[in-house]
């Protein structure tokens, strides 16, 4: 054992440093030429021409206890590796075959599933799908209205995070990063809004932006938001959160009715802005009236009677590609 209390008189040396069992002792007379090493009852002397600096000094002590540390200490595991959430993205298209290239072609490539949900097109929509985005998921949904193909499309997707997007061309397909960045925040729901800084719209009637309008505010005072958006289908949700919604709309209905769904099973949910542009080719299915009461009856069902689920006609056929797009 290291022995630092050894007694001095006024001729022993004044200070010491010490470091592996040795002692160095500086004479009064300011040279350094004593080092004694003290072992158990044993003392060596011996000359030396210099004393180690105290920062040489506590590397010298340190090293050997560090060597202690390392040999007693575990093994350290590896960090985990952080994986990214997996994206799949839903496309109902009923004779889009104008449309759906330039959609496909502009998904971004963090995208690992894109889901077409077919509505028994004619014109050769899937063709050309499978042609640009060899693949894609087909499913051919017999139920019409886009409420059944966007369920369908739910129940087939794998992706940690689900997005909804038109094959016509009015929504961007790089917005897409912006809806899963906010879900990557701990959001449950992302809708897309034309009408907040950032968004707007070149595809909305003069009687269409009035009764979006309407039904908006009663929305915000039947469910106690505080939403600038209600009739747009460009949305981002979790897959785990879906169940939850029970959804059963078949129409046009079914943008409001996930809002609704959502609000009432206290979801996390919020908005990011949004541009919508025309149709590029083709007439719309949308009736401003008939669609409009729908959603109007769907604002007040989902408010005052039991949500229940709905269930497909018939179970969809599904043409899936084990072929992923490799995740960044």
């Amino acid at each position: 054992m290291l022995d630092s209390q050894a007694h001095v008189n006024n001729n022993a040396p004044q200070k010491y440093y010490s470091g592996d069992g040795t002692v160095f002792l500086a004479p009064p007379d300011g040279t350094t030429n004593v080092r004694t090493r003290h072992w158990g009852s044993t003392v060596l002397d011996s000359s030396c021409s210099d004393v180690p600096s105290s920062r040489e000094s506590l590397m010298i002590i340190t090293r050997p206890i560090e060597a202690i540390i390392r040999r007693v200490s575990p093994p350290q595991s590896p960090a985990p590796e952080l994986t990214q959430p997996t994206v799949s993205v839903i496309i109902p298209a009923k004779n889009e075959a104008r449309n759906i290239g330039w959609v496909l072609e502009r998904i971004p490539s963090f995208v690992d599933e894109v889901i077409i949900v077919d509505g028994l097109s004619n014109d050769g929509t899937l063709e050309i799908a499978k042609m640009i985005s060899p693949d894609v998921v087909v499913v051919h949904e017999m139920q019409p209205g886009k409420g059944a193909a966007v369920r369908a499309g739910f129940r087939e997707a794998r992706g940690d995070y689900v997005v909804m997007l038109d094959a016509d061309g009015s929504m961007d397909p790089a917005e897409i990063e912006r809806f899963v960045a906010r879900l990557d925040e701990g959001y449950d729901l992302v809708k897309g809004s034309r009408f907040i800084d950032g968004g707007g719209t070149t595809d909305m009637t003069l009687v269409r932006k009035i009764g979006n309008g309407a039904l908006l505010m009663l929305s915000n005072l039947l469910y106690g938001g505080r939403f600038s958006e209600l009739c747009y289908g460009y949305m981002a949700l979790r897959r785990s959160a879906i169940p939850e919604l029970r959804l059963s709309a078949v129409g046009f209905e079914i943008e409001t009715q996930i809002v609704t769904r959502a609000m009432r099973s206290n979801l996390r949910v919020t908005e990011v802005a949004s541009r919508e542009s025309e149709r590029m080719h083709g007439d719309s299915n949308l009736n401003a009236v008939r669609d409009g009461l729908r959603i109007l009856r769907t604002l007040i069902n989902d408010r005052v009677l039991p949500i229940r689920d709905g269930e497909p006609s018939s179970r969809p056929q599904v043409d899936r590609t084990e072929q992923r797009r490799e995740a960044t």
